[in-house]
């Protein structure tokens, strides 16, 4: 066989093949926000928050009743989270947003005291170096663990952090990525209080 004509028909399966991964990462990134991750705003409802474009939006809707696990691998239920305001932050130890965002949610939980119930839902198997993670990083409020994933599935959490503003009857009233301490404390205001 001609070397030109072999070397050219791969040049022509390549140039097909870069075509279509282009075009088909193109299709598929329609809905995408444009820039880098530093361009986005992180703030609450239907604003380009980079995880809300990837997480269901459940605002507006109520509060699976499923089950998570204490540090002790016990469940609870989350239908025992309703009857006061309350914010569900999910997040993990590897997730960087995750990591710094927790002081920011340990002192509004110190200053807030009782007005608002915060609870952290860990993505990660229930183990002492996970709470204790999260410990060093101020947090004194109730973390659980969705072990085998049942509500971080049943609110579509795909992307962390992702955190949950519940009213007191157990509705959804907002929800955002990455937070500062000034935010979440605004949203809690003006949200659930």
């Amino acid at each position: 066989m001609d070397k030109r004509l072999l070397f050219g028909s791969l040049g022509v399966a390549v140039a097909v093949i870069v075509g279509v991964t282009i075009a088909t990462a193109n299709r598929n990134d329609t809905a995408a926000p444009v820039g880098s991750i530093d361009d986005v705003t992180l703030t609450s409802g239907n604003d380009l928050s980079p995880t809300i474009g990837t997480n269901a939006a459940v605002t507006g809707k109520s509060l699976p009743h499923v089950d998570v696990q204490t540090l002790a691998g016990d469940a609870f239920a989350t239908s025992d989270l309703v009857g006061r305001p309350l914010v569900i932050n999910f997040w993990y130890s590897g997730c960087l947003p995750c990591k710094k965002e927790l002081p920011a949610f340990a002192a509004v939980q110190a200053a807030l005291g009782d007005r608002v119930r915060i609870v952290g839902v860990d993505a990660l198997p229930a183990s002492a170096t996970e709470e204790a993670f999260a410990r060093d990083n101020g947090v004194q409020y109730e973390l659980f663990y969705d072990t085998n994933g049942e509500l971080t599935s049943a609110v579509g959490v795909a992307a962390f952090p992702q955190t949950l503003f519940v009213d007191a009857k157990g509705t959804i009233v907002d929800q955002t990525g990455e937070l500062t301490a000034d935010k979440l404390e605004s949203l809690i205001r003006t949200k659930l209080l």
